[in-house]
């Protein structure tokens, strides 16, 4: 990993609304890019190949599973799911602050080789506010509904694993403590080192009184 760069988790139950908010912090701040995952899912109304995901079959994903190109991969429901180990490590080395949007599982394997990797869960308020979110979609039958708020509860139980947990309540509020975490990391000793090399070099130079 590169030393002014940090690789940040960022996971939730699904409903919880950790997809929207990362949308807004990479409106909101131009240092930071999410790594685009693989999923054998359908598209989505509005989502674009590439942008988005990487909408690929499920022969074409197990394919890239047998050669080793995820660093994480996991399956959702009835979908696959993976993360590009080539791209993220390209993006790390170039300096640029990179966001995977993966499920829990997706973060214990990326941690096993990104151990510098900074974590973070996103909860809602409520069963009933996630419930609502979910039933706001207007994407999933009822059946699809109640798994998945069967699932929450499994999935919520892993915030213990993570080095931050932010409630979705406020929108704006969650928002703002999402982009400190990612402010707070740039100004750590080991990044602004790097980052403010020569005015450290002349604050420290010996000169003549």
């Amino acid at each position: 990993m590169s030393e002014t760069a940090t690789l940040f988790i960022v996971s939730a139950a699904s409903g919880a609304g950790k997809t929207s908010l990362v949308k807004a912090l990479l409106e909101k701040d131009n240092k930071i890019l999410v790594s685009v995952s693989h999923t054998t899912r359908a598209a989505r109304p509005g989502e674009e190949h590439g942008k988005d995901y990487f909408f690929v079959d499920k022969a074409q994903f197990a394919s890239m599973v047998e050669a080793g190109d995820f660093i994480e991969h996991a399956q959702v429901f009835d979908n696959f799911y993976g993360t590009a180990e080539s791209e993220v490590r390209r993006m790390l080395a170039d300096g640029i602050d990179v966001i995977l949007e993966i499920d829990w599982q997706g973060a214990q394997q990326v941690r096993k080789l990104f151990k510098e990797a900074v974590s973070i869960f996103i909860i809602p308020p409520s069963k009933q506010e996630l419930k609502n979110r979910l039933q706001g979609r207007g994407q999933d039958s009822d059946e699809i509904i109640q798994r998945r708020m069967q699932d929450a509860v499994s999935e919520m139980s892993h915030y213990v694993e993570f080095d931050y947990l932010i409630v979705n309540d406020d929108f704006d509020l969650a928002l703002e403590q999402l982009s400190h975490v990612v402010g707070s990391q740039r100004l750590l000793a080991v990044h602004q080192a790097n980052n403010l090399q020569s005015l450290l070099q002349d604050l420290l130079a010996t000169t003549a009184d």
